[in-house]
């Protein structure tokens, strides 16, 4: 039970160095006269405006672009492949080119070093932490978002009027992949929302069909072994609200309204292994996420997070479409510990990257794919991985 301590004093300390990082940029990376270069996908805004201008439709926000100002004769700007004149664009658009401030040079020398040494050089300090967009903030609106993830995660959100809408999600907003067989759907409305809760067990990786009659040799599972870690649904209801001082704190209430079947809980409690068992939803829950809104290396939407969900503690970070050095990618880590004298579960933590532009045209800032990885108490009483596997997400909508 020591490791999971030690991973929050970790963590925190993670968190601490990265706000104080700023303090550490050098000005001379800004300062730089750069004719040759690819705008980071830092400003959806821009991106998009430039593309309107040589009539691409549907503009991509984080298309590829590489500007080259070397030949005064011949400057040029490619887009996903397609060259255009540098005159072809507004003056005004022409002189934010000019000025973008977060660019990659491509003329740059390389040594031996640069192997190590270039990524740092490049990440943007500055845009480390930025204030968060104004949808994020608000207690009525903050559900609204146009990524929908295979496994766990925010929910997918949109409004229907105003400040109604409805919310679409599998797995807990804090499992990872093959870790839980929810699904729920809500509708939210003035800050609130209600909704029901129900299970899809190939969410988890197999079928009790034909294990239930004792045929487990038929059952398709991709969880072998190590599966104390999961986390199995019922039919539930749920309601919660954000308290309206901003979109920073939420408490929630859950009942289940059936009991898991003898049968099916007998055959799921055999994966227990030292002294925890696999988290089965049973009665009422009191639930609450304690969040911090934010933008961080040019991410569309991201936040830190404390919750309490279903007598587990989560401390976590989930960001959208980071900008590193050219690449796009969605990040998320969440670790979980039993709250006081619940013995379910294990400890453990959830990590995934998903990386963006692996399609091409108007999937390559669509989807994302990528590993994801649970880490935890084995059921030989050690630490290991319990899960590897992929998720993906699916962009359905603008950036907020």
């Amino acid at each position: 039970m020591m490791w999971h301590k030690y991973g929050i004093i970790t963590v925190l300390a993670v968190i601490l160095a990265a706000a104080s990082i700023p303090a550490l940029a050098q000005e001379d990376f800004e300062d730089e006269v750069i004719r040759y270069y690819q705008m980071e996908t830092m400003d959806d805004s821009l991106f998009i405006r430039i593309q309107e201008e040589v009539k691409i439709d549907p503009p991509n926000p984080k298309a590829e672009m590489v500007v080259d100002l070397r030949d005064p004769q011949n400057q040029t700007v490619t887009i996903q492949g397609m060259v255009f004149p540098f005159l072809a664009f507004s003056p005004e658009t022409r002189a934010r080119i000019m000025t973008f401030p977060f660019k990659l040079n491509l003329e740059e020398q390389t040594t031996y070093t640069s192997v190590f040494t270039r990524v740092v050089k490049k990440i943007r300090f500055r845009r480390l932490v930025e204030p968060p967009h104004k949808n994020q903030i608000l207690s009525t609106r903050g559900y609204v978002n146009p990524y929908f993830q295979l496994y766990g995660g925010e929910r997918l959100g949109f409004a229907i009027k105003r400040d109604i809408g409805l919310t679409i999600g599998t797995g807990t907003p804090y499992s990872g992949a093959l870790e839980s067989d929810q699904v729920e759907v809500n509708l939210h409305a003035l800050g609130a929302r209600v909704g029901m809760i129900t299970a899809a067990s190939f969410l988890v990786g197999k079928t009790l069909n034909q294990s239930l009659q004792g045929d487990t040799s038929s059952s398709f599972t991709l969880n072998r072994g190590n599966r104390m870690h999961l986390h199995y649904a019922t039919s539930a209801l749920q309601v919660a609200y954000v308290i309206p001082l901003g979109n920073f704190f939420e408490v929630g209430y859950q009942q289940a309204l059936e009991e898991m079947a003898p049968a099916e809980l007998s055959y799921i409690l055999h994966d227990s292994a030292d002294g925890y068992t696999p988290k089965v939803m049973t009665g009422s829950y009191f639930n609450w996420e304690f969040r911090y809104p934010m933008r961080n290396q040019g991410s569309t939407r991201a936040k830190a997070y404390l919750a309490s969900y279903q007598n587990e503690l989560h401390l976590g970070y989930t960001g959208r479409e980071l900008a590193l050095v050219g690449s796009n990618f969605d990040f998320r880590f969440d670790l979980m510990f039993p709250q006081g004298r619940n013995r379910e579960r294990p400890p453990q933590l959830a990590m995934e990257v998903m990386v963006q532009k692996i399609a091409e045209g108007w999937a390559s800032s669509v989807i994302s794919v990528g590993p994801s990885i649970i880490v935890g108490r084995n059921d030989r009483g050690k630490l290991g991985v319990n899960t590897l596997f992929f998720n993906l997400r699916v962009k359905l909508g603008s950036s907020l």
